[in-house]
Parts: structure tokens; C-alpha cells; sequence
């Protein structure tokens, strides 16, 4: 009676085939990289004025990624100049760049002069731009990740055209 067992085992052994184990490679993820590209001056009142950062973020990977939200912290030639939130911010391409606008405003009161002077004159601005973007990465089994950035350059002050 064994012996039929045995033989039944290794018929169904011998007959059952198995299903191909599928190898998921690992996704290599690449952080996106964020760079002010210009500062505007849209309007200026006497003691406060609204400006608007122009940030642009490069998507090196194979898949698209959402920007679902960016809180930040702005210094112009060393001292604090403006910080914020956004939400619901930017779809990106995969390998590709996109642009977002981020508006803030500079109350004189509580400015360093030096930088005063500088936005005043238009000049260039050494910028530090850093924070933590909240970002989806639209790839298999990954989701939303939180990805710090910090950045410095130079960008000029200009004025909005109407």
C-alpha cells in the first residue's frame, strides 16, 4: 500500500508543472533636483512687496513623478528672506523638467537692509533654497516619499512685465 502512495507521489510530482517565478528588478530611484531660476518683483507697496520664484525640478528617472507638495525656506545673500507651503504643486515627465511658480512677500520692517538694498537695485541674488518636498513616484510598489532638497545659486531680481 505504500509503495502505491509512493508511486501516486511521484506521478504527480513527475505530471504537476510549475508556474515561472517572475523576478521583479529593483527600481533605482533618483531624487529629483530643484534650482530657482529667476525672482520677479510683482508688486511693490510701501512697506511690503509680493514676489514670485520661478523653481524648476528635474526628473532624472524612468517614470513620472507628482509633486504633491513643497515646504520651503528662501535666504537672499545669506539672510532669511521668505518661507511657505504649496500644495497640489506639479506633474513631471519622466526625464524631463518642469516649472512652477511659488509667490512670497519681503516686509521691509523685518529686513536686513543689505538685502533691502539689493532687491531694491535688482541686483543678483545669492540664493539658499532648501526644504522637503512631499512626492509621488508614479513606478510600481513605491509610493509617496518625502525628499529633502537644499540648492544655492544666483538668480537676478527682476520685475514682472504687466
Amino acid at each position: 500500500m505504500r509503495k502505491i502512495y509512493l508511486l501516486l507521489f511521484a506521478l504527480l510530482f513527475i505530471t504537476c508543472k510549475s508556474q515561472p517565478v517572475l523576478m521583479e528588478l529593483p527600481i533605482n530611484i533618483i531624487e529629483p533636483k530643484f534650482e530657482v531660476v529667476s525672482i520677479y518683483i510683482i508688486q511693490a507697496d510701501l512697506v511690503v512687496t509680493e514676489f514670485e520664484a520661478i523653481i524648476k525640478i528635474d526628473n532624472p528617472n524612468s517614470f513620472a513623478i507628482d509633486l504633491l507638495s513643497i515646504k520651503y525656506e528662501l535666504y537672499g545673500n545669506n539672510l532669511f528672506w521668505a518661507d511657505g507651503i504649496a500644495k497640489d504643486v506639479l506633474y513631471i515627465p519622466a526625464k524631463s523638467s518642469e516649472k512652477t511658480q511659488l509667490r512670497f512677500t519681503m516686509n521691509f520692517i523685518n529686513t536686513n537692509r543689505r538685502l533691502l538694498d539689493d532687491v531694491i537695485a535688482m541686483r543678483r541674488i545669492n540664493y539658499h533654497f532648501r526644504g522637503q518636498a512631499e512626492i509621488k513616484f508614479n513606478a510600481p510598489r513605491i509610493f509617496v516619499s518625502n525628499v529633502k532638497f537644499d540648492c544655492s545659486g544666483y538668480s537676478a531680481v527682476k520685475k514682472k512685465a504687466d
